[in-house]
């Protein structure tokens, strides 16, 4: 017997009078979400400022917001919600873990109230697909009850050892699903990880050079810890039509290795990443907006195979389909970046 709903009822509202779920996502630029705490009255006053600098703005009601602040951040993220227009400038919020004693009254007072302007729900330590049943369910009927038009995506962590094991079947649990996150400090904790830091390598995670004849010093090489599991997630993601994201990066300072850090998950198939200070947010906005030469490039080989099929030398090179599909997927990125970046927009020549 499946376990799963057959392909007439997948994409079925979940509640009489709920809005039909979405047969594709909306396209929209989402390089970075930019958690913003809602119980800091300074920092919600500023919302205003920060909606034109960002894709996503997510208020944050889970970890980093202490137990004595919860009721706050919840009312918080709702007067941030009703007093700005967001404009192309999406607007999330991650609600406490299913298991907690404030998740139920996260989602039951935030979506009447905020409900028709919120775009993605963001819900931390899915560990399977009965999490997101359970979420897409009372959505469904929430949606119905307030008449609210839109339907509200859901966005998973992943962030325990369960949920990386059950990480397809969390991507194919309903058409409500945005795309993943990784959570590396809690998937860290989850699995016995010996390392207290927020993504990003550790210094003793590596492998060493063989010994030389001479006896010289063995040069030892970092490795990327979150390799395997950025890997799996993406893979699972992109099957069902869905979207990958890196999660945090916990040092603020070292901005560097934050790019690295960012930049090697856009290579393998991301589309974002978080940004927890406001420094991070031009981070984002450098690697996943995709480098002049590469959109460059990318026009060239489209251009020598306009249907994509053949074959083409460019700088020496043999181009053929599968690179026009690889130029492909840059041109539409770059475009989705012209469309909301005008700065971009003019070095891409789009």
């Amino acid at each position: 017997m499946s376990a799963t709903r057959t392909p007439a009822k997948h994409f079925s509202a979940l509640a009489v009078g709920a809005p039909d779920p979405y047969r594709q996502l909306p396209v929209k630029l989402e390089r970075m979400i930019h958690f913003v705490p809602p119980h800091n009255e300074k920092i919600r006053n500023r919302v205003r400022e920060l909606i034109p600098q960002v894709d996503v703005v997510l208020g944050n009601l889970e970890d980093a917001i202490p137990a004595d602040a919860k009721t706050a951040a919840r009312r918080g993220f709702i007067e941030m919600a009703k007093a700005n227009d967001f404009g192309e400038t999406g607007l999330w919020t991650r609600i406490n873990a299913l298991n907690s004693p404030w998740a139920l009254d996260d989602i039951l007072e935030i979506v009447p109230a905020a409900g028709a302007k919120l775009d993605v729900i963001m819900l931390p330590k899915v560990e399977g697909p009965w999490d997101i049943h359970y979420l897409d369910q009372l959505l469904a009927q929430l949606e119905a009850k307030h008449a609210i038009s839109k339907p509200i995506l859901i966005h998973a962590i992943l962030e325990t050892a369960e949920g990386v094991k059950n990480v397809e079947a969390i991507a194919a649990a309903s058409p409500r699903m945005h795309g993943m996150s990784l959570g590396p400090a809690d998937l860290a904790a989850s699995r016995g990880m010996k390392t207290t830091r927020v993504g990003g390598g550790h210094p003793a995670y590596g492998i060493l050079a063989d010994p030389s004849p001479d006896g010289a010093p063995r040069a030892f090489f970092q490795q990327d810890m979150w390799h395997y599991t950025l890997a799996r997630m993406v893979d699972a993601c992109l099957s069902y039509g869905i979207k990958p994201f890196y999660g945090p990066f916990g040092d603020f300072a070292d901005g560097a290795a934050c790019e690295a850090q960012f930049r090697n998950a856009f290579l393998h198939g991301c589309v974002g990443a978080w940004s927890l200070h406001p420094s991070q947010i031009d981070i984002a906005k450098r690697v996943f907006s995709l480098d002049p030469k590469e959109v460059a490039f990318a026009k060239r080989i489209v251009e020598a195979m306009p249907d994509g099929t053949g074959a083409a030398m460019i700088d020496g090179k043999m181009q053929d389909d599968a690179t026009w599909k690889q130029a492909k997927v840059l041109l539409d990125l770059a475009k989705l970046v012209a469309s909301r970046d005008p700065e971009r927009k003019a070095l891409y020549g789009l």
